[in-house]
């Protein structure tokens, strides 16, 4: 009989060195950061606390969000995915054509959708398990094949006159209800369900042993290779809802320029939110608060009239602050 069977409290101190807070101190500072930022952002440019601001601010958040649970779980195990812009792109061109051709309603847009992303995030999570290749090299891999993919669906020109089947996760009146977004409002549904995942079920505190030590996860009995596929094709999953609502916020026509720079969004929120780059430490509400620090950033910019590239020097920033800490955070714990 092993030491956690006979004694309870051993077994809660062991999953206590795995899990993190109930609340971290990260998630504090980002709380806080976002509170001034929104106050300053108030004051500066009194229209940015209007609801005319803050609905397409969180409606920009949204998708953002809900890749980066994805990508929790991704980075959480020691793996990237570096794919999700040619993912987007698939996903929501497919979804935008049948949606013009055969006028697919809502629910099955959505769920094709979100099939596609399955498939495609499927591809990564078994090249990865089974590849023995690092994530980045395989997720750079299927990025441009994925690309390839979408300009051939787009077959060299924009889908046009798209119907608003989708205006429900739009920015639009249909899209909100008593002025909360509805696609922000999935995101923190799905965040709050993801935290609950990774904290208090066993296949979650899974996915913090495998990117803490993948051969000890292995001895321990916890299958790896099928949880690594299983995360990369929760990714794609959230891609496909994501491309649903990017195409719900854009206008009747969907261009090759879809999902351009959205994996680097994700990843900032991702460690700005404080998962560690290294694996086996990550929270999902960290994220989500770290995608709505960035889009913050990103709408202040704007709002103040100041040149947009700032908005990349101060998420910068604020992505070498968090993973310095991260760090020096790993160098202390590892000191004798």
């Amino acid at each position: 009989m092993t030491a956690t069977e006979t004694d309870p409290s051993a077994g809660r101190q062991a999953i206590g060195r795995i899990l993190p807070p109930v609340v971290t101190g990260q998630e504090v500072v980002l709380l806080v950061v976002v509170a001034v930022l929104w106050v300053l952002l108030g004051l500066f440019t009194p229209s940015f606390l209007t609801l005319g601001s803050i609905g397409p601010l969180l409606v920009a958040v949204a998708p953002v969000a809900l890749m980066g649970i994805g990508m929790t779980f991704v980075i959480i195990t020691a793996g990237i995915d570096v794919s999700i812009a040619g993912m987007i792109m698939v996903c929501a061109v497919i979804t935008a054509k049948l949606l013009v051709t055969v006028n697919l309603p809502l629910l099955p847009a959505v769920l094709v959708a979100m099939a596609v992303g399955a498939l495609l995030g499927t591809v990564n999570g078994v090249l990865v398990a089974y590849g023995r290749v690092h994530p980045i090299i395989i997720t750079f891999g299927t990025w441009n094949l994925f690309l390839y993919i979408g300009y051939r669906v787009f077959d060299s020109s924009t889908v046009n006159g798209i119907p608003g089947t989708l205006s429900v996760f739009g920015r639009g009146a249909a899209g909100s209800t008593f002025g909360v977004p509805h696609s922000f409002a999935i995101a923190v549904v799905a965040v709050a369900a993801a935290w609950w995942f990774l904290r208090y079920t066993r296949p979650g505190r899974n996915l913090y042993a495998i990117g803490g030590d993948q051969e000890a996860a292995r001895l321990a009995g916890i299958a790896v290779r099928p949880r690594l596929v299983w995360v990369y094709a929760l990714t794609g999953v959230m891609v496909g809802l994501s491309a649903c609502i990017t195409i719900a916020t854009g206008t009747s026509t969907l261009d090759q320029s879809v999902g351009q720079g959205k994996e680097l969004e994700v990843i900032a929120a991702v460690v700005i939110g404080g998962t560690s780059i290294m694996g086996g430490r990550g929270s999902v509400v960290g994220t989500l608060l770290g995608a709505l620090l960035v889009q913050s950033v990103r709408s202040g910019v704007t709002q103040l009239g100041w040149p947009s590239q700032l908005a990349f020097l101060f998420v910068g920033l604020f992505i070498i602050i968090a993973v310095g800490t991260d760090l020096l955070r790993e160098r202390a714990r590892r000191a004798p």
